[in-house]
């Protein structure tokens, strides 16, 4: 599983991928701790094909899901903390650990380039703009080797064709399945879907 060969240069996080992993595998359960590593693999190799830096694909895959498991209160507090939009206190974990984790990425584990940071807040909800290495995590979480759902190998097929179209058809379907399921629609997943689903041929 970890097969990844990488030398971090410190320029991203100020830890080796060594103790970056290890750091993860005490903040993850066993499944999550795979899935952080599956998405790395596929942040990597999506980097390579849009000429994105490795490293940086590699730690934005790595940290994607770091506060995944961490308790409401700690979001709840960030919230507050930083005076972050209100609206997120009507959520849940599932927007959390993006929209407000990604602090607990640069509190706790150093990071400070803000495209890695970005990558880590969007990687769920997505953005009306989303730079290469943004769209690479957004879409590497959805289409992770261990995924399996009905049109998961259509996404990937769309994904290494074109990255762009991938975030269209993963904002579409996500936004559809929402809808079908009554489920609430965090607003930045209806500005994604406006800026790269609207007026697209992504069936």
């Amino acid at each position: 599983m970890n097969n990844v060969e990488l030398t971090y240069t410190n320029k991203y996080i100020p830890l080796s991928r060594e103790e970056l992993i290890e750091k993860l595998n005490n903040a993850l359960t066993q499944s999550r701790f795979e899935h952080v590593l599956r998405v790395e693999q596929m942040s990597i190799e999506l980097a390579k094909k849009n000429d994105v830096d490795v490293e940086k694909a590699s730690v934005a895959g790595l940290c994607h899901d770091y506060a995944k498991q961490r308790p409401d209160d700690d979001f709840i507090q960030l919230i507050k903390k930083y005076r972050l939009d209100d609206l997120l206190l009507q959520y849940g974990n599932a927007i959390w650990h993006g929209e407000v984790g990604y602090l607990m990425v640069q509190n706790e584990l150093g990071v400070t380039d803000i495209d890695i940071l970005n990558s880590i807040k969007h990687h769920t909800t997505g953005a009306k703009y989303m730079s290469k290495l943004e769209q690479i995590v957004y879409m590497a979480d959805y289409i992770e080797m261990g995924r399996d759902f009905p049109g998961v190998e259509e996404a990937r097929e769309i994904t290494f064709n074109n990255l762009a179209h991938g975030v269209a058809y993963q904002t579409k379907h996500t936004l559809q399945y929402l809808i079908s399921a009554n489920k609430t629609v965090y607003p930045k997943t209806i500005d994604t879907y406006n800026e790269w689903v609207n007026g697209s041929n992504i069936k």
